[in-house]
């Protein structure tokens, strides 16, 4: 049970029976390539161990509901077009104002005797439901699982009558994790309150698989209070996982174009570039750097970063000058391919290493204010990266993730900007390099305000094709088929630690400024980024928390 003791009715909104106007689901700009064969990916069905699970993206409009005083409401959606043999677990919930743009994962038994008890199959129908909301002429409906099931979704009607018990499937509890309410879908303006799920454990290990149906509620929820879940992958052996082959061609059909600005000085290397081009190695006790190969094989291999060894510039001034400014001609994306979402997703991380990281700019727009602080912000090793999600189902891209300086974001497909084809546009901000969707100016601070730290994105001639220039560095699930360089095992600082006082160049800064703003800015200051009070030298790929985990969002 969820914790409900009854359902109730919503004087305050409104549903509507019947869709105004068609919606029509979102397309990616060009159709799909026949990816090289292979493997159990793109074949449209991947295995969980007793289920066999698959993916439907056709939609039968329900009803839509839109709060009083509120400008947007949510549309229910029943799953249709369902594989024959195959059964959903609930319905589809999205903003009403949004593109269709959703899937729900449908199973079936795979009947391997071996491992199904037949007194207790890994699906059962509900015993009943329960009503959780009604409003008008809409129900929302749980099921009711027999007693060692749970299960994963909600049934919305029309009427008052309770939904055929064929309509969804309950999971035997040992084949599901437990999850939390993610990204709100319909929030406190109403008593109804809907979210989207996802696992709680998530990263390349990780065996949870969400199934597209919604979480509702009509009180204010805490994760610590609700039982909701998802499937778990029982395969080890990730059938659906892309091979190589399949990977290069992912990477050439979805390869972003990433954008500098077109005033950026610190632009892009490849790491043999920076190696070659006089970086050293500096190790604590001692003064001098220790030049390094092209490959880094002379670096430390393995361990952890524990503060004894640090890369840095070379130490002559031009040399200095000339490699901290970069060789986008020498740049090239670095790959991580691993799992995401239990193995029904393939996570294709690109990574992007500048020698070196320029110095924020301070904004208040209100007062059309711009500064350029002094060092602040600067650091040796600039390590950035965005991620493409893409459907082991079939090969689709499902969104992307671009990293923010210390979080990031995940941008659907349907919002994104193409320059070709299937291919995104990344623009990567003035001097600090952090990832983002669309051109203008973006603001870490009070977006509200306009006060905080500015970073300025735009199209320029400077650009990397990252379809085209790229090295697959990683790819921990193919077993040893990718080799991976030395300097990628290199697990300490790749700048210097810096230190520069921050805080105390912005309050000369507020110093100057009109009261009202000065009170404002003041009190911002403790959420600006860690980079106004300095920070230890950036670590590699390998040494961040996503390279085996999720994105930090």
């Amino acid at each position: 049970m969820f914790g409900f003791e009854c359902c109730c009715g919503d004087k305050d909104g409104e549903f509507y029976p019947l869709l105004p106007e068609e919606t029509k689901p979102f397309c990616l700009p060009s159709p799909l390539p026949q990816w090289p064969e292979g493997q159990g990916f793109a074949t449209g069905r991947i295995s969980l161990g007793e289920l066999e699970v698959a993916i439907v993206k056709d939609f039968e409009f329900i009803a839509s509901y839109t709060p009083k005083k509120s400008k947007t409401g949510v549309t229910f959606y029943k799953p249709v077009s369902i594989p024959e043999g195959f059964f959903t677990f609930g319905y589809h919930c999205q903003l009403t104002d949004k593109q269709l743009r959703g899937h729900v994962i449908v199973a079936r038994d795979t009947q391997n005797t071996a491992v199904t008890d037949a007194e207790f199959p890994p699906l059962k129908s509900p015993l009943g439901y329960d009503l959780i909301w009604s409003s008008n002429s809409v129900y929302v409906w749980k099921p009711v699982p027999p007693e060692g099931y749970r299960a994963l979704g909600f049934v919305v009607t029309i009427d008052e009558d309770e939904p055929d018990l064929e309509e969804v499937r309950c999971v035997r509890d040992d084949l599901t994790e437990d999850c939390l309410i993610d990204d709100v879908i319909l929030g406190s303006s109403s008593d109804l309150r809907v979210w989207n799920t996802k696992a709680i454990k998530t990263g390349m290990f990780c065996k949870g698989v969400t199934v597209g149906t919604f979480f509702c509620s009509t009180d204010s929820v805490n994760n610590d209070d609700i039982n909701i879940c998802c499937l778990r992958n029982m395969d080890p052996k990730l059938e659906g996982m892309p091979n190589l082959d399949q990977v290069k061609a992912l990477i050439d059909h979805y390869g972003p174009t990433v954008y500098f600005h077109p005033d950026e000085l610190y632009l892009p290397s490849s790491v043999p570039w920076f190696f070659e081009n006089g970086a050293l190695l500096f190790k604590k006790g001692k003064s001098d750097g220790r030049s390094i190969d092209s490959g880094g094989s002379n670096l430390p291999q393995g361990g952890k970063n524990d503060g004894e060894f640090w890369l840095d510039l070379p130490e002559d001034e031009n040399d200095d000058t000339f490699v901290k400014n970069g060789n986008l001609e020498s740049a090239e994306l670095y790959v991580h391919v691993k799992p995401a979402l239990g193995g029904t997703f393939t996570d294709i991380a690109m990574w992007i290493f500048c020698p070196f990281n320029g110095p924020v700019t301070f904004t208040i727009e209100l007062l059309n204010l711009n500064i350029e602080m002094n060092k602040v912000g600067e650091h040796v090793g600039d390590w950035e990266h965005y991620t493409l999600r893409i459907s082991n189902f079939d090969g689709e891209l499902g969104s992307v993730y671009f990293s923010e300086h210390s979080g990031g974001e995940w941008v659907d497909a349907s919002e994104l900007e193409f320059i070709e084809g299937n291919k995104p546009i990344v623009y990567s901000s003035k001097c600090g390099h952090a990832s983002f969707p669309n051109a203008g100016t973006y603001i870490q601070g009070s977006t509200k305000l306009g006060i905080g730290v500015k970073n300025d994105v735009d199209k320029s001639d400077w650009f990397i094709d990252s379809s085209k220039k790229y090295q697959i560095i990683a790819a921990e699930y193919l077993g040893g088929v990718v080799e991976e360089p030395d300097w990628l095992q290199y697990m300490r600082e790749w700048g210097p630690t810096v230190l520069y006082d921050g805080r105390s160049e912005l309050e000369k800064i507020i110093r100057h400024l009109p009261f009202f703003i000065r009170l404002t800015v003041e009190t911002l200051i403790d959420f600006f980024p860690m980079e106004l009070y300095g920070e230890e030298g950036p670590t590699g790929p390998k040494e961040k928390d996503n390279w085996y985990g999720d994105e930090r969002c």
